[in-house]
């Protein structure tokens, strides 16, 4: 039994790990804020729009990723917890929170820029 619960948690990291790293694509969380800012103060309102709406996408796709993470680990028992799993997991979970707010501190600059332009901001509630 537990040789199962270890090869499921090493198969959901492995998907983890592939979907975390294609969901982001043309959101850069690493993407310098100052470069972030420069670049969009010389974008149109239709290509601010774009990149704020690839934005928007990665972190609903993360967030969502997190959520399944923490579905998991609300599955392992009490008094797992402090166990390898539970603690990769918490790891993950970590690792996404921060990607998440990276990405909505680059989305909040190109949004932000947009609104300034009068552009069309519907659908890009996060």
């Amino acid at each position: 039994m537990e040789t199962v619960r270890k090869v499921a948690v090493v198969v959901v990291l492995a998907v983890l790990c592939v979907g975390i790293s294609g969901c982001g694509k043309g959101a850069d969380e690493n993407k310098p804020i100052a470069e972030v800012t420069t670049e969009a103060a010389k974008m149109s309102a239709k290509d601010l729009r774009a990149m704020a709406m690839k934005y928007k996408n990665a972190i609903v796709a993360k967030q969502g990723d997190v959520e399944k993470l923490q579905a998991k680990l609300k599955q392992i028992p009490l008094a797992d917890m402090v166990g390898e799993q539970a603690k990769a997991l918490k790891a993950d979970i970590d690792n996404l929170s921060k990607s998440i707010s990276a990405l909505k501190e680059r989305f909040n600059v190109y949004y932000n820029q947009l609104k300034e332009k009068g552009g069309d901001l519907s659908g890009l509630d996060i």
